[in-house]
């Protein structure tokens, strides 16, 4: 029998990690510390929320459907600020809002695939990724990352077949934060061009990466439209999380395909958080720049507690963005582990075995940890309490 669409994947696993702290009991003196999720909690600036309270109050196209492709006026700004960080050439018709990242994603392939065509992610991969692929009736081709959790351009040249479409990279990487570099990315679109497939490139974390030069020089390739497909979120940027917010910058002609998805799904991008994301960039420069250092702080201060735990036997095996990626010293997978910190530590993590294939046991040693969210004195309690457990060790 065939199986609907939503059967051939799995459950959403931040939903399951959730599911972990049903009847157990935290205290003030040890509260539970929420590592699971990369998500600000904060809401966004006060000023922002002011401008969006006014955008709902008086300018009454907000309560209306917009464009599908998103608002022109934003559409522009994101094309002249992406020209600006990349020192490229985006034109405003090469942009287009989405509701979320994820759905940026969902629209890509949709544009890209048919039932039974190939895409080759990095593994570890985010969870996402692997779900739409499996609902869209692709085939989700892992590519193995290496030690220092970078994939290597020459071993998915080997797994290009007649049905690729397309390469996925997440830099800075979710889950393992690793941040790729130019040359590697570079590679990769040079092997998707000389293939004729498409290099999507997620950089939903792209305003936290601790480099200070170009992310990359993909925009700076005088004909990049034909290859790279490129996704970002003001979910993170602007606190934005909950008013749904996303973009694709891909040739014109791959969006007049990305319409038709984005009509039949959501129409429009929320309006809210358009206006939202317009004020924003235009306004917040200077405290998008404090959010970043903040976070580059937090990033510091997991170096800072990690030698505790790797005389412990401890690995940090990636960090970045949001995101520190860790192998455990302890006899338990990770699948049977992260639910017994919840227990033993009061700390929630997602165990690697949710950013790795079923069928293979990859995911066992390794941690995902979330630590946006965490303060400096956060993030250590954090360690101090990973370092007092108790349990049997490989």
């Amino acid at each position: 029998m065939t199986l609907p669409r939503t059967a051939t994947t799995f459950s959403p696993p931040v939903m399951e990690a959730r599911r972990w702290l049903e009847g157990v009991n935290f205290t003030d003196a040890r509260p539970l510390i929420n590592v699971s999720q990369a998500a600000p909690v904060e809401p966004p600036h006060p000023d922002m929320r002011r401008a969006m309270a006014d955008a709902v109050l008086n300018d009454d196209s907000v309560h209306l459907y917009g464009p599908v492709l998103g608002l022109p006026e934003l559409r522009e700004e994101l094309a002249a600020r992406t020209s600006r960080i990349y020192d490229g050439k985006v034109d405003a018709s090469q942009v287009a809002l989405t509701s979320g990242c994820n759905e940026a994603f969902a629209a890509a392939i949709s544009a890209l695939c048919a039932e039974g065509d190939e895409v080759i992610v990095p593994v570890p991969w985010y969870f996402n990724h692997k779900m739409w692929l499996d609902m869209a009736g692709a085939k989700a081709v892992p590519l193995i990352c290496e030690d220092d959790m970078m994939p290597d351009p020459w071993d998915a040249a080997k797994l290009i077949t007649p049905r690729t479409r397309a390469i996925v990279l997440v830099t800075p990487n979710n889950p393992t934060g690793a941040e790729y570099p130019d040359d590697l990315i570079s590679a990769f679109y040079d092997i998707a061009k000389s293939r004729g497939i498409a290099l999507i490139v997620d950089e939903t974390y792209r305003d936290f990466h601790a480099g200070s030069g170009l992310p990359h020089s993909l925009f700076k390739r005088p004909d990049w439209e034909q290859t790279l497909i490129h996704l970002y979120s003001f979910s993170k940027a602007y606190r934005l999380t909950g008013h749904r917010l996303g973009a694709i910058i891909a040739s014109a002609e791959r969006l007049a395909e990305v319409e038709k998805f984005l009509d039949t799904v959501t129409i429009c991008p929320s309006q809210v958080g358009q206006h939202a994301a317009l004020w924003g960039m235009q306004n917040l420069d200077a405290w998008l720049s404090g959010e970043r250092d903040e976070i580059l702080a937090r990033r510091a201060a997991i170096t800072k507690h990690m030698p505790t735990l790797t005389a412990k036997g401890w690995k940090l095996l990636g960090l970045g963005g949001y995101f520190a990626y860790v192998q455990h010293p302890f006899a338990a997978g990770s699948g049977e582990l992260a639910p017994i910190l919840v227990h033993e530590a009061g700390v929630l993590c997602l165990p690697g075995t949710m950013f790795y294939p079923e069928d293979t046991r990859a995911g066992d040693k390794e941690l995902r940890i979330a630590f946006a969210n965490l303060n400096a004195a956060g993030i250590a309690t954090l360690f101090e309490r990973l370092e007092a457990l108790d349990l049997p060790l490989r």
